[in-house]
């Protein structure tokens, strides 16, 4: 019999077949007058574009398209990729995710399951953020560390090495404290396929997506839209039990040498409810202050 993880194995690795799906997703989307072209003639099942007509857009014959699409082509080069990515009216997160899926080789680091340590430099960012939540996540949205603010707005105390986002979906206290939780989780993902496509034989990460798929079929529901996003900016509102509603907007920096790592800092307006929220009731609790 076989098993959901084995079918994501083959989807993802070798990569065509995912190419493939994700291709025929993004066709699926766009219909020929949105593209700018006028329809082939014929009886339309689906309102998107046709094989044919994308491979017209795109400067392929139908054949040679049918191939990329059913994974019977092994490489695609570049200037194939940037026309399919502007023909399908992609977003930069997308055309990154086509790369990835077309890319002809594939290295794999045999460290690279082994448990990540915090970037210093992003810790000492950390401690000057002090008035804020903030949450430090490397690959898979594992927690490396967390701001003293961060399980005070979020009601969970994440430890390192624990799942940020098995938290997101699988507790129940997630979706009732994050207002905005199907955006937010909707956008996680995204981030997830996205992962996906840049570590196609992460097997801790094929794993979590069969553990959340299973589990929750909003997860599988968005997984299979094939989506994909890439966590930088967004907002977050958060129905705190004694300060109220809480508004964040959500920021994610990086850094050149260790892209994998992410400081998530959620950031307030000057002078907001959020901001004297935090201060006046999270940061004395925490600091063990009473609010004045």
């Amino acid at each position: 019999m076989t098993t959901f993880r084995g079918r994501l194995l083959r989807r993802v690795d070798p990569v065509p077949s995912e190419l493939g799906a994700f291709l025929r997703s993004r066709r699926d989307r766009l219909t020929p007058a949105q593209a700018g072209i006028t329809p082939v003639p014929g009886p339309r099942r689906v309102p998107g574009l046709r094989k044919e007509e994308l491979a017209r857009l795109v400067g392929l014959s139908p054949d040679h398209y049918s191939r990329v699409e059913q994974g019977r082509q092994r490489t695609m080069p570049d200037d194939v990729v940037e026309a399919l990515a502007r023909a399908l009216r992609l977003d930069d997160v997308e055309r990154a995710h086509l790369r990835d899926l077309a890319a002809p080789s594939r290295r794999w680091d045999a460290g690279w399951e082994a448990p990540q340590r915090a970037d210093p430099g992003l810790l000492r960012l950390m401690t000057a953020l002090t008035h804020v939540p903030t949450l430090l996540l490397g690959r898979r949205g594992e927690v490396l560390a967390a701001g003293p603010l961060l399980a005070p707005v979020l009601g969970v105390d994440l430890q390192s090495g624990e799942s940020f986002v098995r938290w997101l979906f699988l507790d129940a206290d997630a979706r009732a404290r994050i207002v905005n939780w199907p955006d937010f989780a909707a956008a996680a993902v995204g981030a997830l396929r996205y992962e996906v496509g840049r570590h196609p034989r992460d097997r801790r990460l094929l794993a979590l997506v069969d553990e959340l798929r299973a589990a929750d079929p909003d997860v599988a529901r968005w997984w299979d839209d094939r989506g994909v996003a890439d966590r930088t900016s967004v907002a977050k509102l958060i129905d705190h039990p004694t300060a109220g509603r809480l508004e964040f907007g959500i920021e994610a920096v990086s850094v050149p040498h260790d892209p994998e790592q992410r400081l998530v800092v959620y950031t307030v307006e000057p002078d907001s409810p959020t901001e004297r929220a935090l201060w006046l009731r999270l940061v004395s609790t925490q600091w063990g202050h009473s609010p004045s």
